[in-house]
């Protein structure tokens, strides 16, 4: 698969500048969309028949808001996240999935990638060149681990250990707009974010705490 055979439409606002993705084959029609930040009436004009799945990135609630809305309009879509959720956000059947499990889609295959430390049922899905983090990964940093479900130990392991070992080409597409563009590739975030430039997971760690200690006040909340 190349490129030509998919497309990906952005929509962005929600909770905190949320990103929701629109994402076609383009060889068969197969439309899915991945967290359900975004209304449904923002995202409708650019659905060509139905959505075929909703993906997940984790339960926060600012990435399922309008779940239910979505699969009520499309109630043969399968809801898609990691196995073991936190946080029931719908009504709907639920079909899990773990670490290293391919989802077909379409003639598109996606690859889970489970990355707790933001929240424990935070997943990835790579798909070709191109992964996205929610709100394991942003332009210019990882997430945060400030809640009492965050660990920060695993948000290291799941970055350096997992994402980081991607091709360095890998294209970012997060779960917010915190970056001063929307995507980036895995070589150009590392040279821009001290966040990813750790040596140990120790040196990490101490890296986040004085992130957090010198973070400006802003509205945003992940």
């Amino acid at each position: 698969m190349t490129e030509t055979d998919f497309s990906i439409r952005t929509f962005r606002g929600g909770y905190d500048d949320n990103f929701t993705y629109l994402v076609s084959c383009m060889q068969t029609g197969t439309q899915f969309i991945i967290d359900a930040a975004i209304p449904l009436h923002k995202i409708k004009p650019y659905i060509h028949t139905k959505i075929h799945a909703v993906l997940i990135t984790h339960t926060h609630g600012d990435h399922t808001a309008h779940l239910d809305e979505i699969l009520n309009e499309f109630p043969d879509a399968k809801y898609i996240g990691y196995e073991n959720l936190v946080n029931q956000n719908s009504k709907f059947e639920f079909s899990p999935v773990n670490d290293k499990d391919r989802i077909l889609l379409g003639k598109l295959n996606i690859d889970v990638i489970y990355t707790p430390g933001h929240f424990p049922d935070s997943v990835c899905y790579l798909m070709e060149n191109i992964i996205f983090t929610g709100d394991t990964l942003f332009v210019g940093r990882t997430g945060r681990t400030i809640s009492a479900k965050s660990s920060t130990n695993d948000l290291y392991h799941s970055v350096y250990d997992k994402i980081l070992s991607l091709p360095s080409n890998t294209l970012i597409y997060p779960g917010h707009d915190y970056g001063e563009k929307p995507n980036i590739s895995l070589a150009d975030n590392i040279k821009i974010s001290p966040l990813l430039q750790a040596k140990s997971e120790k040196d990490f760690i101490d890296r986040m705490a004085y992130y957090e200690a010198n973070r400006k006040q802003k509205k945003r909340r992940n």
